[in-house]
């Protein structure tokens, strides 16, 4: 069984940085979303998007976890220091992209099976113990109606978001990131993946994107191509919280008390 967690919260917090004055945000929020950390928003009361996170990995059966963060992000570091988790850190140097920073993590994971997720999102539990419970590569593949109405998400952001090309045995044979068009019935990533060490490798072997960055969705392909790995597919009529900007807050807020009634 798959127990390390690998959250990914090197983010320089751009969107979540710039102002918005139609956001409702309290004192501590708006101090929050002017250091555009956002695994730190506090949601509900002083509970953090982070403390939502670590429930719902720990509820996963997730025991072990590594933020990946930048070497200015102590604020991370001084807020777990608090929690009863079993938390490393690995340090991305610099902004290099998604790929890089699952590279970091490398030392914390060794040769075992992984799961890597974003730290501004909240995924299905449900979910995330279905990829845990795999003996392979694999990724939550999101149903677009579904996590249209069940998110926070508009149609025009999850227009941009990277498109799964699946076969009939149910294993990914592309991610296309930013396509030109989403299909109605797609199924999309939100970056929530199982993997095993080979991502490694593929992550040392690509080349940087056009934007300048080394892309996990890059890594991924590559996998698929060239080290013959297979990452099945778990399919998922559920939403994800998704809290990338100011306007967001209120929004997961919303969400979350839904959810508690």
């Amino acid at each position: 069984m798959i127990t390390k967690a690998v959250i990914l919260a090197r983010g320089l917090g751009k969107r979540m940085r710039a102002e918005n004055e139609t956001a409702k945000l309290d004192e501590k929020q708006a101090e929050i979303a002017s250091q555009g950390i956002k695994a730190l928003m506090p949601i509900l009361g002083n509970k953090t998007l982070l403390d939502f996170i670590f429930e719902s990995l720990s509820k996963a059966g997730f025991t072990e976890f590594c933020l990946v963060i930048g070497n200015e992000h102590q604020a991370i570091r001084d807020f777990c220091s608090k929690l009863n988790y079993k938390i490393s850190f690995a340090i991305q140097e610099k902004p290099l992209g998604t790929a890089n920073a699952v590279l970091a993590a490398e030392n914390f994971v060794k040769d075992e099976q992984f799961l890597v997720v974003n730290s501004d999102n909240l995924y299905p539990v449900k979910d995330l113990e279905r990829l845990r419970k795999l003996d392979s590569a694999g990724l939550i593949a999101f149903d677009k109606q579904n996590l249209l109405s069940k998110s926070n998400i508009d149609e025009e952001k999850i227009n941009k978001f990277a498109v799964l090309s699946l076969d009939e045995n149910d294993y990914l044979t592309k991610i296309i990131e930013k396509p030109e068009t989403t299909e109605k019935e797609a199924f999309i990533s939100m970056n929530a993946w199982v993997f095993s060490p080979k991502i490694f490798q593929a992550c040392k072997q690509i080349s940087p994107s056009d934007r300048g960055e080394f892309e996990l969705t890059d890594a991924v392909n590559f996998a698929i191509k060239n080290l013959d790995e297979k990452f099945t597919a778990i399919y998922s009529n559920e939403g994800v919280l998704d809290l990338s900007s100011r306007s967001d807050v209120e929004k997961v807020k919303e969400k979350l008390n839904e959810t508690r009634k």
